[in-house]
């Protein structure tokens, strides 16, 4: 039987790659860090009815940055599906996205080509195509290194050109760039955060707009396109592209909060970004405001889903549908 390995399991992402592919009765490796807190994937398996799923996966200790584990989790797998990476939007984690985003996936691509798998599955970011601060994207927009991209979108960018450079060398594989998933996870790690402030009662709403995928879509669509004759390509994954304010109002309705009702003005942004930074100087904590996320906030990001609905027939789940699939999550696991 072919085996896949899926890096990154712990992540919303990841663990989601995972039930699918146990949902397909494929046999399925999984990789996770001495940090990982692997309880939360039981919890996620439990929720949509798979409590015994967890037993159902070999699960490797494996750090990114070692190329002795990374060469030996790869060693005897068909299919790799790299989606372990740091998000971060703080200037202060620069250095360890650096070090997992991109020479993670250097360690990556060439174990999987001295390896020679079958195909690889990069999950990369909407943030990789480069934004402009406000614009239209395709999978056809080339980077620019102007300042509205993030130290984030800097490592998923070059992330990507190392697996660019392991087509080049004869490996087989396709790129996804999701936009902003909204997926059952711990309270405060990726979007969830948004939940677990609106929950707490948050009052401002930022002015912008985004593109949306519910992790579900992520995790069907990536594995089609492994499934599939497709390689070399790359698919920006949004199913929506909402203004926050809608996507606020409908996780307030979920969760039985109050909507948020203050606009978050650009200048507002401005503002609090700076007083966060003097706060966390002084009690010495990371900001949950930063300059990047400040201004992300307020740009209006446009993302073409034209090319993965046309290779696949693909449709995708509604972005309320997401909102309400982890809003019943997390009100269980709080």
């Amino acid at each position: 039987m072919e085996s896949h390995l899926v890096t990154g399991a712990t992540g919303l992402v990841g663990m989601h790659i995972v039930l699918d592919l146990l949902n397909q009765n494929k046999k399925v490796c999984a990789t996770f860090t001495k940090n990982s807190n692997r309880s939360i994937i039981k919890h996620v398996f439990n929720h949509y009815g798979f409590s015994n799923y967890y037993d159902k996966v070999k699960w490797i200790k494996m750090d990114l940055e070692d190329v002795t584990e990374v060469y030996q989790a790869i060693k005897g797998v068909d299919f790799v599906y790299h989606s372990g990476a740091i998000v971060s939007f703080n200037k202060s984690d620069y250095e360890q996205m650096r070090r997992i985003n991109i020479e993670g996936t250097t360690n990556i691509v060439n174990a999987c080509l001295e390896h020679k798998i079958k195909k690889l599955a990069f999950i990369s970011s909407v943030a990789s195509i480069g934004r402009e601060g406000k614009g239209k994207y395709s999978e056809k927009n080339k980077w620019n290194s102007r300042k509205e991209n993030s130290f984030y979108a800097l490592t998923k960018y070059k992330a990507e050109n190392e697996v660019w450079r392991g087509i080049e060398e004869g490996l087989n594989a396709v790129i996804t760039n999701p936009g902003i998933i909204i997926g059952p996870s711990h309270w405060g790690r990726s979007s969830t955060t948004i939940f677990k402030q609106i929950h707490k009662g948050l009052s401002y709403f930022p002015e912008g707009k985004n593109g949306f995928i519910d992790v579900r879509d992520v995790a069907r669509a990536t594995i089609a396109l492994m499934d599939s004759k497709i390689n070399r390509e790359r698919f920006i994954l949004v199913g929506e592209n909402l203004p926050y304010k809608s996507v606020f109002d409908d996780i307030a309705l979920c969760l039985n909060k109050p909507k948020p009702y203050k606009k978050a003005t650009k200048s507002l942004l401005e503002i609090a970004w700076r007083l966060e930074a003097i706060r966390c100087f002084i009690t010495n904590k990371k900001q949950s405001i930063t300059k990047e996320t400040a201004r992300t906030a307020s740009q209006i990001n446009i993302y073409e889903n034209q090319k993965i609905i046309n290779a696949l027939n693909y449709n995708f789940k509604t972005i309320k549908e997401a909102i309400s699939n982890t809003s019943k999550f997390l009100l269980k696991v709080k």
